[in-house]
């Protein structure tokens, strides 16, 4: 099997299982506890609370520890209009993942309270947003603005560092989607000029049900898990120290292999771009041009990640004739696995509703090789002539 679906989910790594096994068996006590085994559990907790903290950039105090990625965004958009809702208004963009789209857009419909103003400000044809646009609709009265660092059905990488100068400039709370981003960009909050920013430990080969929530100590967040007042009241319930642990070693483990990673997985990026585009001329590359770069000099699109369209065949029977030949990837977003509706990020780009339901995304991982590469490309044009597309297969 040929996996080429990181972003969905990265497979497990042996390194993270392996710290996480003496949490799972041994000291298996409720980290809350005074007692000995408890407090070896604490000790564990606070190793990995720290090791987060230095990977995102932040002080361990300021590491909420949530169950993914969705419970981070929520958190951040939840509890910053929870605990200061000035003006009652929220910006994004129209290609967020549904986790911050729909949590804004329960705001929007009073989910707290009296309805906050919901702006989903617009993209270009690469997923890039409208910088211009965003500067018109922040106020100094916004509550939060909430940028993903990279797209996860295109690769797009946002200019984060524009939108956080926009957003101090007028003293607005920053939120970051990087869930799709370690271990490819910089994720430090003081680097992106985040005040908040989410991650995900699966997509990194760490736990499932396993995420992160990083809050700036200045940033006011009400707790919509309340209880018995863990992580100092921000997210109450016992904590998970096997999952804190995973979640640490597979960031810091991300971390340390980015400076070797990330241009090994442009380059079979890059071959697996070319080669796609050549075996299937009618195939569409979505998102930035491989070589697109953005004004502080930062990839514009994800290392691994490469997304196209196949007009007038269904991304869905592309999909499920790779995987007859061993090929495993997606049309897209998990979150959206099966469903019928044209991707929403591919709509805000601009293609029609016809050529938003042909995506099919490859999404490459450290064990990703040139003969996987190669051996997509040339299983490819079979794919899509039995999915009923010989004509995108003529030159």
């Amino acid at each position: 099997m040929i996996y080429l679906d990181h972003a969905a989910t990265a497979p497990p790594s042996r390194a993270v299982l392996e710290a996480q096994w003496p949490y799972l068996t041994q000291v298996f006590a409720n980290p809350s506890s005074t007692h000995e085994p408890g407090r070896a559990a604490r000790a564990g907790l606070d190793a990995a609370l720290a090791e987060i903290a230095a990977v995102l950039g932040c002080r361990p105090g300021e590491v909420v520890l949530t169950s993914g990625g969705t419970e981070a965004d929520d958190l951040a958009l939840l509890g910053l209009a929870a605990a200061a809702p000035r003006g009652r208004h929220v910006v994004t963009t129209a290609v967020e993942h549904p986790a911050v789209l729909e949590t804004a857009r329960a705001l929007g419909r009073g989910v707290q309270g009296a309805p906050f103003r919901v702006d989903e400000v617009g993209v270009d044809g690469n997923g890039v947003v409208d910088l211009a646009a965003v500067a018109a609709v922040l106020t100094p009265e916004t509550t939060i603005c909430s940028v993903m660092l990279a797209n996860n059905e295109v690769g797009t990488v946002q200019p984060v560092r524009e939108v956080a100068a926009l957003c101090r400039a007028v003293g607005v709370p920053l939120h970051v989607d990087a869930v799709q981003a370690p271990g490819q960009l910089d994720v430090r909050l003081d680097a992106l000029g985040a005040d908040l920013l989410s991650v995900s430990a699966h997509k990194l080969g760490g736990p499932r049900g396993a995420g992160v929530l990083a809050v700036r100590g200045s940033v006011p967040l009400a707790p919509h898990v309340h209880g018995g007042g863990q992580q100092r009241g921000r997210r109450s319930g016992t904590v998970d120290v096997a999952a804190a642990v995973g979640t640490a070693r597979a960031l810091r483990l991300a971390e340390e292999g980015r400076a070797a990673g990330a241009p090994r997985l442009a380059g079979l990026r890059d071959r697996l771009v070319a080669g796609v585009l050549a075996a299937v001329p009618g195939a569409v590359l979505t998102g930035p041009p491989v070589d697109a770069v953005l004004a502080d000099s930062t990839p514009g699109r994800l290392p691994g990640h490469a997304s196209f369209v196949f007009p007038g065949l269904g991304g869905e029977t592309v999909l499920l004739e790779l995987e007859e030949r061993g090929v495993v990837c997606s049309s897209g977003s998990a979150c959206a696995a099966g469903s019928e509706d044209a991707s929403h990020v591919l709509l805000a780009m601009g293609l029609g509703d016809d050529a938003a339901r042909t995506a099919v995304r490859l999404t490459l991982g450290p064990a990703t090789t040139e003969d996987d590469v190669d051996a997509v490309v040339r299983l490819l044009p079979d794919a899509v002539a039995a999915a009923g597309g010989p004509a995108l297969l003529a030159s």
